[in-house]
């Protein structure tokens, strides 16, 4: 039964009565046939993991049929636009990867679902160089699954892919709508620009009248439009503009300026029903926890085994797992929990792949849909957007399907991924509670999913660390001995009931998050370094017309690019006088001992975006190592010389903040040790006779 909550932000737009939407119908969506294609056995060079023994790998593609009148399905956009079969379903198929204990009897019962980054891995092929797979073995004997979800990537062997089907009017003509891209940062003198690198939608037309092409030197300046004429939906790598014809190219006569941005704006025809990878995750993961065999009589390979099943994502894969619970994905056909726990890390926002003609490869640059949606686990009233209490929990509620959560992020994604609201909503005046069901862990001072690690003291003076277009060292500081850590107290309380440590996150009744300005935050002047004012990325209210279900981004845009209505406040974490993030938190050891600045920004080096943010970076700005150097340079902060004095003090400071971490759970021992050894042949404070040339991170 679907509440009337839920309906209304169904049928936000009116869409669900335009289509004809009947709510009647049976649960029939499922995984018809699961065809294993590889095996390797024994897997990872025939090594031993503990108690579970050794290893083996499955690799195939699964079969699935959705059933568009169920209502469980209703979510799915253009769902009803889809070509169906004889038994009036709507078909995909997907890639999957299964790394499973060859004795399954050692098996812990726990399956851990990865959801891939933009199809990243080696789904039909056998470990080798440079290639590295999605799945991987537990000495707890946890079966390990990766599946393809994401439509719009093109087919190829090295990725975990699925074919959607396309969108068609009922008549069988293709339907059309606006798109935009933008172009920046090319390569010097090119001619030519591939739209596939930014968006699968094609013209509906080679007809550069009937689209626009603007430029402009930087944000806000004045946009110039190129005159039709002037470019093509061509290729000119090889033939003189204008050109040989292609939908998937734009080139400009003369060639591109690549200090400035472009932004093309047509009309596509085609969208593929790329909601379907929710369901595709759903049906999967509910095949191998519930089935015996499939529709053909192919076996389950882990049938029975599965008791518990844990869904893991980070960053774009964040995004998925935060929209796949919010439009109630977490059900399967026939009501069952799909996953105990998730995990969605460093992940700001809702994932931008359930509207017609959308781009799930997509992050929060300008235009770029996500942000609109519900962004808070708890209900919140959303009156700046005009919008009654909602959560991302509403559907799992309803259905008695809600996870055991730990949502994990980093500094970054205040910064950069317009965090902001989780925390504090869009007028950002006040604490959004946590459900009782959500863990939340904070860690400080990292750039998107965390640094290298390690002691290396990187000298003030040294900038050869640094990596592509950004002006400060990349920062250091780590997240995955932490998360190492978590996926154990995660599993342990799915599994045992053992609950989680408190959540550890900044809050604003603490005075904690301040606005993103050098004075507000209690940011240093260090000489000859950038300041965070500016650094922000700014949370946009776009208008994507009517026909756009904002709170869970479905339905289709009618406006591109879409005007803006106004700028929300965002908050981010204090610092202290070192410029570190002084909130409540779960730092790691090297934040906690530190070598300096860890910064959650970066600043961009030249082109197009020079002294505006630097993408997801985070910069790094050591410590002098002497006090001399510190005052000759005019650093107000410490030297790590008059921090921690000599060598083994600090390498009995770590010590003492490693049994700490292990003790709190965010520490795994194996990891605790490790740290213990880098840091003891660290160079940190050896005199100059006995210590290699410092690096950033320690190799």
């Amino acid at each position: 039964m679907i509440s009337s909550k839920t309906f209304a932000r169904i049928a936000w737009t009116g869409l669900v009565v335009a289509l004809g939407v009947s709510f009647v119908g049976n649960a029939s969506a499922r995984v018809v046939r699961l065809a294993i294609e590889k095996k390797e056995s024994p897997a990872y060079k025939a090594q031993s993991f503990g108690k579970a023994g050794q290893y083996e790998i499955l690799l195939g593609h699964f079969y699935g049929e959705i059933d568009p009148k169920d209502p469980v399905n209703l979510v799915i956009n253009d769902i009803q636009l889809a070509a169906r079969n004889t038994r009036g379903m709507v078909e995909y198929s997907a890639t999957f990867e299964i790394s499973k204990p060859i004795d399954m009897a050692k098996s812990s019962g726990v399956l851990l679902y990865t959801v891939v980054n933009r199809g990243n891995g080696c789904p039909q092929k056998i470990p080798e160089a440079n290639c590295q797979h999605n799945v991987y073995a537990y000495t707890d004997g946890h079966i390990a699954v990766a599946s393809g979800w994401q439509g719009d990537l093109r087919q190829r062997p090295d990725a975990q892919t699925l074919v959607a089907p396309v969108a068609k009017n009922p008549d069988g003509s293709s339907i059309t709508g606006p798109v935009m891209a933008r172009l920046s940062n090319m390569a010097s003198g090119a001619k030519t620009v591939n739209l596939n690198t930014l968006t699968y939608q094609k013209p509906f037309s080679l007809d550069t009248t009937k689209a626009t092409l603007t430029r402009r030197a930087s944000e806000g300046s004045q946009v110039t439009p190129i005159p039709s004429t002037e470019w093509a939906f061509a290729d000119c790598s090889k033939v003189e503009f204008p050109g040989t014809p292609d939908p998937a190219k734009v080139c400009v006569k003369g060639g591109f300026d690549n200090t400035n941005l472009y932004e093309i704006t047509y009309i596509a025809k085609d969208p593929l029903v790329l909601g379907i990878g929710w369901a595709a995750t759903r049906d999967l993961n509910s095949f191998l926890r519930y089935a015996d065999k499939d529709d053909a009589g192919n076996l389950n390979p882990v049938a029975k085994q599965v008791k518990w099943a844990v869904g893991q994502g980070s960053s774009q894969s964040g995004n998925f797992l935060r929209s796949f619970i919010n439009l109630g994905f977490n059900q399967d056909e026939q009501g069952r929990i799909v996953f105990e726990g998730a995990n969605p890390h460093i992940a700001g926002r809702q994932l931008a792949m359930n509207f017609r003609f959308a781009v799930p490869g997509g992050v929060s640059n300008l235009y770029d849909p996500g942000s609109e949606a519900v962004l808070w686990w708890n209900d919140y009233p959303d009156e700046l957007r005009h919008r009654p209490a909602m959560g991302m929990l509403d559907r799992c509620r309803e259905s008695e399907t809600c996870p055991k959560i730990i949502e994990t992020f980093g500094g970054s994604e205040f910064w950069a991924l317009r965090m902001s609201p989780n925390l504090i909503g869009t007028d950002a005046k006040a604490d959004i509670p946590l459900p009782h069901n959500v863990r939340r862990y904070y860690f400080p001072g990292t750039l998107h999913g965390g640094g290298t690690g390690g002691f290396g003291a990187l000298a003030a003076s040294e900038d050869d660390n640094v990596e592509g277009n950004c002006v400060l060292p990349n920062n250091p500081n780590p997240e995955r001995d932490t998360m190492k850590a978590l996926t154990v107290v995660l599993v342990d309380w799915v599994t045992r009931g053992i609950p989680p440590p408190p959540s550890r996150y900044p809050r604003l009744d603490r005075g904690e998050l301040v606005a993103p300005t050098q004075t507000a935050m209690g940011y240093p002047s260090i000489p000859g370094k950038p300041a965070p004012d500016g650094m922000l990325n700014p949370f946009y209210d776009y208008d994507f017309g009517a026909t756009f279900n904002y709170p869970d981004v479905s339905g289709y845009i009618s406006k591109m690019p879409p005007p803006i209505a106004r700028v929300f406040p965002q908050l981010v974490p204090k610092v202290n006088t070192d410029g570190n993030d002084d909130v409540t938190a779960v730092p790691s050891v090297l934040f906690q001992a530190p070598l300096g600045t860890y910064l959650d920004w970066n600043v961009t080096a030249a082109g197009y975006f020079k002294g505006k943010a630097c993408g997801l970076g985070g910069g790094y700005i050591p410590f002098a190592q002497t006090k001399a150097e510190r005052v000759s340079s005019g650093d107000p902060r410490l030297s790590l010389e008059e921090r921690y004095g000599t060598h083994d003090k600090y390498v009995a400071l770590v010590k003492s903040l490693v049994e700490k971490a292990v003790r709190d759970r965010f520490l795994l021992r194996e990891e605790a040790d490790k740290i213990i050894q880098q840091v003891t042949s660290s160079g940190v404070l050896v005199t100059k006779d006995g210590a290699a040339k410092d690096v950033v991170a320690a190799k």
